[in-house]
């Protein structure tokens, strides 16, 4: 009995293994459009879908960005500007897509582009932090995807949107949790809807990874500004040794979490996009997949538990 058990196993992973393999055909006449490739995930993805011989669109939001891409990159690759925050923006950028796959239609469409900061406990922040995270991170997602799916469903391609395993497990103040519940939602939705028009839908849930959106001076510099304008009765109930217990932890976790291997997450995306068999979730980085995860189905006391036995206490505290 073990034996057949052991066998099966066995052949389970053996044909896992070859359908992961499996790419779909025609690679240098697919063109994939991706936001965010200033820099971070995004830019190297650009690049790598470069050096695979796709036609990359690669949408940035500053011309700095687009110049120093298109110098990493080869003549296939074009860039464009884009603010996903603004729908005239998008409007132009899908009618210059339009204009680059013709009659091709769009085979991917990646939907990176996003902000953390602010990132601090919920009663520092007003509903403008919220709002400036959120129209990049879940309203500009949806804008960027409403109007380039018509150019999606003409290539029977795939739509791969970057979440986070914060999407999952929320570990910190502020607009970035809730926008990726959001993409969660939204990319749910959209999965069940488009599949009968031969469309997929990725989503991608790295854990913590070094970049520009986890730059430390620029989120302890973003943090120490949040508390400058706490109004000061909140500020008496957290008291002073709480924000700088608070910075310390912060700092610590940026320093020490943070993956460098940008390819953990962006050999995900790429297999999104070029794999016949593409999965609808993929969690990139030990983190997310050893501790995030399996930490998201526990009960949620032991969830609170977890995620709060180290951090510092308010000064009027119960």
């Amino acid at each position: 009995m073990w034996l057949y058990l052991a066998l099966a196993v066995l052949l389970y992973f053996v044909i896992r293994s070859y359908r992961e393999r499996q790419q779909v055909d025609n690679l240098r006449e697919k063109y994939v459009f991706i936001t965010g490739c200033d820099s971070g995930f995004g830019n190297q993805l650009a690049r790598q879908l470069d050096a695979q011989g796709l036609r990359v669109l690669a949408a940035c939001l500053t011309q700095k960005g687009a110049q120093e891409l298109e110098r990493l990159t080869s003549d296939r690759l074009k860039t464009t500007l884009l603010d996903v925050t603004s729908t005239e923006s998008i409007e132009a950028a899908t009618i210059w897509v339009k204009e680059c796959v013709g009659n091709k239609g769009l085979w991917g469409l990646v939907n990176n582009a996003g902000i953390a900061y602010p990132v601090s406990p919920n009663e520092w922040l007003t509903k403008e932090d919220y709002i400036k995270v959120l129209n990049v991170n879940l309203i500009g997602l949806i804008d960027v995807t409403l109007h380039m799916l018509p150019l999606v469903k003409k290539a029977r391609g795939r739509v791969v949107n970057m979440s986070s395993i914060v999407g999952r497990l929320s570990t910190m103040g502020g607009g970035y949790c809730p926008s990726k519940y959001g993409v969660e939602a939204f990319s749910d939705s959209l999965r069940r809807e488009i599949h009968p028009f031969g469309v997929s839908v990725a989503i991608i849930e790295p854990g913590y990874f070094r970049t520009s959106m986890t730059d430390i001076p620029k989120n302890l510099e973003i943090l120490e500004q949040q508390w400058i304008k706490v109004p000061e009765e909140i500020k008496e109930s957290y008291g002073r040794p709480y924000f700088d217990a608070f910075y310390e932890m912060f700092k610590y976790n940026l320093a020490t979490r943070c993956c460098t291997d940008l390819y953990m997450v962006t050999d995900c995306m790429q297999h999104a996009l070029i794999s016949k068999y593409p999965h609808t979730r993929y969690s990139a980085g030990w983190d997310s997949r050893w501790i995030f995860i399996p930490l998201s189905y526990l009960p949620t006391s032991i969830i609170d538990f977890v995620l709060t036995r180290s951090a510092p206490k308010p000064a009027q505290a119960l």
